[in-house]
């Protein structure tokens, strides 16, 4: 059977990935301004025009992709990669590149201009990397690759979005539990009507209600832009500018772990599609990545666009092409036209929040319903790091809003809580807990010879500072690229690596004598 164009669970996946996007221009429009000194002008006439056709190219592209995997297996249940702005490298590079520049030059075009370089570098790795990184895929163990995308969706989506719907019951609880009623039952509503549509609606009404009663205030959006067109311009001759400066090489240490950043995720993300059922080749969905991320920095946004989390709870809801193809398109008329401060305005966030917690309950019970049993061990030790991630989070948060830092209260905590473990473990946490998944997982396949080479891998990471070494400063943890980084956790891990292979060794005699009777 053909793959029809649009199917009921295009609009619910569609609803999904529009609200997880749009959130991501809520960032740029509420914290560009704050963080890296942006004018509401720039941002609605450089930035997010160029960040819409970023996304526009790359919900098109992985649309067609699925059309053609839908060709050449037959089936018609295929469901498209979805694509978006990366929320983790926006964040970095907002507060370590663009921010950075903006508090240094006071120069809000300069700052913009790195950050435009910063998201050419990034492109740049990307395409690189999509030739190298198929062997990685093929030989990382499902486990390692989907424990680390269930640690991002259980804390970072899933306990972040619970909370917010906790603290407005009021307005955000009916609508999580329609979402959940609908998907995780898979019964539809009367009259087929999708369930994301209707929570949505149903949020907005509630939200209506509550605010014409001033029960409670609204949401901050960002500043409206103003309506018209805005389309995108080229802007090839700022990234070419900071070529030959400083200036623009000088944030390398946070580009290059970034960048590295978003292939590992991206090959997470499709080892994750394939154990939902859809197996997409892994270099030209990498290459894709990669120039989306160019067409953005090219066109005035200094933020990479990247394969999304979230392809299995698509396809829970019986989404194919459709809901890619419609993002792209919604994106881009909310940013070419200035709207997307006045749709935040109508639509309030808590309202979806239900469809993003779904998406991270699913990618969580993925990762150990689509791996072997006997990893199951494996996947719940590659979730310890995001963990590690999530609680420095809320500790710095807590200290910052009760006018403290890290920095200066640190040595209070004691043996009460091992601060500087936590933080440790929560630097490259991404990479740490593929590395960890992956070595225990080999450890129970008895590959201790593999074993031994992962955890040589993190003797190098941590050596260069990939993971596990920060400087904790007053402005709060940051990361210290470079040689010699981290020299207690690599020598360290070189010696677990030598005891591995010590392993291997006498596990190979073993197998030696218990064939030798047999031949």
């Amino acid at each position: 059977m053909p793959l029809p164009q649009f199917t009921r669970g295009d609009l619910d996946g569609f609803f999904g990935l529009f609200i997880d996007n749009l959130l991501q221009l809520m960032l740029i429009g509420l914290l560009g301004p704050v963080v890296c000194g942006f004018p509401p002008e720039l941002i609605a006439e450089r930035v997010l025009p160029g960040a819409a056709l970023s996304v526009l190219f790359g919900n098109l592209f992985y649309a067609r992709q699925a059309r053609r995997l839908a060709a050449r297996s037959g089936r018609a249940d295929v469901t498209a990669l979805p694509y978006g702005i990366n929320t983790v490298s926006l964040l970095a590079f907002m507060f370590l590149v663009i921010g950075p520049v903006y508090r240094e030059t006071g120069d809000p075009v300069l700052a913009w201009k790195v950050g435009l370089f910063a998201c050419f570098l990034n492109a740049g790795m990307e395409l690189v990397g999509a030739f190298g990184t198929d062997w990685l895929r093929r030989n990382t163990p499902r486990s390692a690759l989907l424990s680390a995308l269930a640690g991002i969706a259980l804390t970072f989506i899933g306990m972040g979005f619970v909370f917010q719907i906790y603290a407005a019951p009021g307005l955000a609880l009916l609508p999580m539990m329609l979402i959940l009623a609908v998907y995780a039952s898979k019964r539809s509503l009367p009259l087929g009507l999708p369930g994301g549509l209707v929570a949505v609606l149903s949020g907005m009404v509630i939200a209506w209600v509550l605010h014409a009663g001033g029960w409670i205030a609204a949401a901050p959006v960002p500043p409206a832009a103003p309506i018209g067109l805005h389309l995108p311009q080229p802007v090839i001759g700022a990234i070419l500018e900071l070529i030959g400066s400083p200036l623009g090489w000088k944030y390398l240490a946070v580009i290059f772990p970034m960048g590295l950043l978003n292939i590992i995720g991206s090959l997470q993300n499709l080892e994750s599609a394939e154990a939902a059922g859809d197996r997409y080749e892994t270099r030209p969905s990498l290459l894709a990545n990669g120039v989306g991320s160019l067409v953005a920095a090219s066109f005035g946004s200094a933020f990479p666009t990247t394969i999304y989390i979230g392809h299995p709870a698509w396809k829970s809801m019986g989404a194919g092409t459709g809901y890619s193809v419609l993002n792209g398109l919604a994106m881009s008329l909310l940013c070419f036209t200035g709207a997307y401060a006045s749709v935040l305005r109508i639509v309030p966030v808590e309202a979806t929040l239900g469809i993003l917690l779904w998406i991270g309950l699913i990618i969580t019970a993925q990762a150990f319903q689509e791996t072997p049993r006997r990893h199951a061990l494996a996947v719940s030790f590659g979730m310890v790091p995001s963990l590690a991630a999530w609680a420095l989070l809320l500790i710095e948060t807590a200290l910052r809003v009760a006018g403290s830092s890290l920095f200066t209260v640190a040595d209070r905590f004691g043996g009460d809580l091992h601060i500087y473990g936590l933080i440790a473990l929560s630097q490259g946490f991404v990479f740490t807990s593929t590395i960890l998944a992956a070595v225990l997982a080999f450890i129970i396949d008895r590959r201790f010879d593999r074993a031994a080479a992962w955890t040589l891998g993190a003797a190098a990471l941590s050596f260069f500072g990939v993971i596990h070494a920060y400087a904790l400063t007053p402005q709060g943890v940051q990361n210290r690229f470079g040689l010699n980084a981290a020299p207690e956790f690599a020598l360290i891990y070189a010696l677990c690596g030598l005891m591995l292979w010590v392993f291997h060794l006498r596990e190979s005699r073993l197998v030696g004598v218990a064939v030798a009777p047999e031949s």
